[in-house]
C-alpha cells in the first residue's frame, strides 16, 4: 500500500486550491480518506468523545445491514422460482432468466445458489443504478460547494433500494434516487443537515408518484404472469367473518416465516430476524438509538392493542395482533434502520422515546385506518421527522423550567 500512498501524495498539488484539478478536489479526497485515514489533525484545542467519526459510523450501518441485504438476495429468488415451480403461467422474467440459462442454473426453490443467482440479477442493477445517479448527484454538489464528498450517501444508497420491490423499473430508481439526494437533501446543505431521511423521501416520492410500479399484487415477485399480495395487503381484504384464524391462513404461510423473511414484500424489508441482527450490531457500537428502537416497538404493541380492545365488524386489520404487525411489512426494517437516523431524528434521550412511540403509533394508526394503504412504517417515520426538533424544542423548554424552579 505504501506506492500507493506515495502516489496520491504526488498528485495531491494537482487538486490543491491553485492546482490544474482543483474543481475536482472532492473526487481526490473522497478516495484519499476512503482508503486511509485523513492526513489533517485537529489546530486548536479539541475534546476528544471516542474515536468515532463518520467514516465509522456509516461502514458501521452498512455492516448492519449486510443480513438484510443477503436475505434480499435469497428471498428475492426464493420467491419467484416458488411462483415459476407452482403457479400455472408463471415464468422466468427477461433478460434474468437468459443469464440465469447462460449460467447453466434453473429456478429449483429448493438450489440456495439458484434463489441467490436470480434474486441478485433484480437486486444489483437496483443498487448499481442507485449508487451512480446518486453518487452522481453527491459528486456534483461538492463540486459546486467545495466541500469534501462523506460517506453518508453509502448508507442512503443501500437503504434505498432494499425498501424497493424487485420488479421496479430502473429509470424509476434513477428519478427516486434523485429526488430524494436533491430535494430531501442536498437543497437543505447535505448530509448533517438534511430533516427527511432521504431514502424514506426517495421511496415515498416513488410511491405517490408512480404507485402502479410499487405497489400492487404483481410488483413483489419477480415472475412473469404471477400476482400475489404482501402480508399486509392480504390480512386488509381478510374475510372478518370468518375470524382472525381464518384471515392468517390464508396468508399462505405462518409468524415464523415472516418472522424469518420468507413472503412477498419489498427485497430488503420481508425479514424481522435480519432487522434484528443488524439490530444488535448498531446497539452494540453505539451507532443506533436503543430508545428510539424501543420506542418505536412500544409504539407499535400500544396501537396494536388499543386497536384490538376497539374491534370492527368490517375491517379485518383492526384484529390483528401485535405480533404480526412486527414482523410483516417493513416494521421491524423500518425501526431499527430508518427511524434511528441521525440527523432527522430527535437528539434528546426523553425526546427519542416519544419520537419512536409516536412512530410506532402511527405507523398501526394508518395500517389499521386505511387499509387501501396497508404499509405506514414510511408515512409515520417522515411525519417523525418533521417533528423531531419540536419535540426536542419542548423537551428542552421542560428542563429549562424544572431548573428554574429548583433555583427559585
Amino acid at each position: 500500500m505504501r506506492p500507493l500512498r506515495k502516489l496520491l501524495d504526488r498528485v495531491h498539488p494537482m487538486f490543491d486550491k491553485g492546482g490544474k484539478l482543483q474543481m475536482l478536489y472532492p473526487l481526490y479526497e473522497a478516495t484519499d480518506t476512503f482508503l486511509y485515514t485523513p492526513g489533517e489533525v485537529t489546530k486548536n484545542a479539541s475534546h476528544v468523545r471516542d474515536a468515532l467519526d463518520l467514516k465509522r459510523m456509516m461502514i458501521t450501518v452498512v455492516v448492519a445491514l449486510i443480513p438484510c441485504t443477503l436475505m434480499a438476495l435469497y428471498n428475492t429468488g426464493y420467491q419467484a422460482n416458488v411462483a415459476i415451480a407452482n403457479v400455472q403461467g408463471a415464468e422466468a422474467a427477461g433478460w434474468q432468466a437468459d443469464v440465469q440459462e447462460w449460467l447453466g442454473l434453473g429456478h429449483d426453490p429448493a438450489s440456495l445458489v439458484d434463489n441467490f443467482v436470480y434474486g441478485a440479477l433484480f437486486f444489483l442493477p437496483i443498487y448499481a443504478v442507485c449508487m451512480a445517479v446518486g453518487g452522481t448527484w453527491e459528486v456534483l454538489f461538492c463540486i459546486v460547494r467545495r466541500h469534501d464528498i462523506n460517506e453518508g450517501f453509502l448508507v442512503t444508497g443501500l437503504l434505498f433500494p432494499l425498501t424497493l420491490p424487485p420488479t421496479i423499473p430502473l429509470w424509476q430508481v434513477a428519478l427516486g434516487i434523485s429526488f430524494g439526494i436533491v430535494i430531501g437533501k442536498e437543497i437543505f446543505g447535505g448530509t448533517g443537515r438534511n430533516f427527511l431521511n432521504p431514502a424514506l423521501t426517495a421511496r415515498a416520492f416513488l410511491y405517490f408518484a408512480y404507485p402502479g410500479q410499487i405497489s400492487g399484487d404483481a410488483v413483489w415477485v419477480a415472475a412473469d404472469g404471477y400476482t400475489g399480495a404482501t402480508a399486509l395487503g392480504a390480512m386488509a381484504v381478510g374475510d372478518l367473518d370468518k375470524g382472525l384464524s381464518a384471515v392468517v391462513e390464508g396468508l399462505g404461510y405462518g409468524w415464523w416465516d415472516a418472522f424469518l423473511g420468507f413472503i412477498p414484500g419489498s427485497m430488503g424489508e420481508t425479514s424481522a430476524l435480519c432487522a434484528l441482527l443488524g439490530m444488535i450490531i448498531l446497539i452494540a457500537t453505539g451507532v443506533g438509538s436503543w430508545r428510539i428502537m424501543a420506542g418505536v416497538f412500544a409504539g407499535g404493541i400500544l396501537g396494536a392493542l388499543f386497536f384490538n380492545l376497539i374491534g370492527s365488524d368490517s375491517n379485518a386489520m383492526f384484529v390483528v395482533p401485535f405480533w404480526w404487525h412486527l414482523v410483516i411489512g417493513g416494521f421491524a426494517f423500518g425501526a431499527v434502520f430508518m427511524a434511528t437516523d441521525p440527523v432527522s431524528a430527535s437528539f434528546t434521550h426523553k425526546g427519542k422515546w416519544i419520537y419512536g412511540i409516536l412512530i410506532g403509533l402511527l405507523t398501526i394508526l394508518i395500517r389499521v385506518i386505511n387499509p387501501a394503504y396497508p404499509e405506514g412504517i414510511m408515512l409515520a417515520i417522515l411525519f417523525g421527522n418533521v417533528f423531531a426538533p419540536l419535540i426536542d424544542y419542548f423537551v428542552v423548554q421542560a428542563n429549562i423550567q424544572r431548573r428554574l424552579a429548583r433555583v427559585t
